[in-house]
């Protein structure tokens, strides 16, 4: 949700579920290319052919990702758990959110990490507002970001909207006509779901996903 950037009423508004407008925002990278999209709201979906993109989308955005995190494999061979870093300087008004659905992840899957780095991570939040909503995308140089918008983080619930957004890094395609509790339904269910647990089968993905270390990913 729109939050203040006084840490304090952050707090307060995690707490109580309550929404303040920040009084900046922070614009996501400019693709080079036509970037890579994985939205929330299912207002964009639009039968087979959105599906068809949407699918090529989230394979690009997870491409990208892997493509940061390699590196510590080949470093590493016998690594069974991949550490993927995150930095959220370009989302101050979403540390909490953000936070949250690391635990969450951190908490429902085994082969893969999310940790928070001071520095540039393997991908990143940003914020703002955008008529798109939210969305997972690629910069078109092989570094993904996921951009949380305000309004739609006050319509809907905001952990469920980053811990869905973090979703698509770990390689989970959208599913908008899932029941709500299926992280990945996104904005399906409406805005009264506010679920911010990814189901056993989005478990499952995930694990198979970053399985010994990457081993199943191209």
């Amino acid at each position: 949700m729109k939050r203040s950037v006084l840490s304090a009423a952050l707090g307060l508004a995690l707490a109580a579920g309550l929404a303040t407008l920040p009084t900046t925002a922070t614009a996501a990278p400019a693709a080079a290319v036509a970037p890579a999209v994985q939205g929330y709201t299912p207002a964009a979906h639009a039968g087979s052919a959105a599906d068809a993109a949407e699918a090529a989308h989230n394979r690009a955005f997870f491409r990208a990702v892997v493509a940061s995190v390699k590196a510590k494999r080949a470093a590493d061979p016998w690594l069974r758990t991949v550490t993927v870093t995150y930095d959220t300087a370009n989302a101050p008004s979403f540390t909490g959110q953000i936070a949250t659905a690391a635990r969450i992840w951190n908490g429902s899957v085994r082969n893969v990490r999310l940790q928070e780095t001071g520095g540039t991570g393997d991908f990143s939040y940003y914020e703002g507002s955008d008529s798109q909503g939210s969305y997972a995308s690629t910069d078109g140089h092989g570094h993904g970001y996921v951009f949380l918008d305000y309004q739609q983080n006050q319509e809907y619930d905001s952990v469920r909207v980053t811990t869905h957004e973090t979703g698509h890094v770990l390689g989970l395609p959208d599913d908008y006509s899932g029941p709500c509790s299926e992280l990945m339904s996104g904005g399906g269910p409406g805005p009264s779901c506010t679920n911010p647990y990814p189901d056993a089968n989005e478990r499952g993905e995930v694990d198979y996903l970053w399985a010994n270390g990457l081993a199943s990913a191209n």
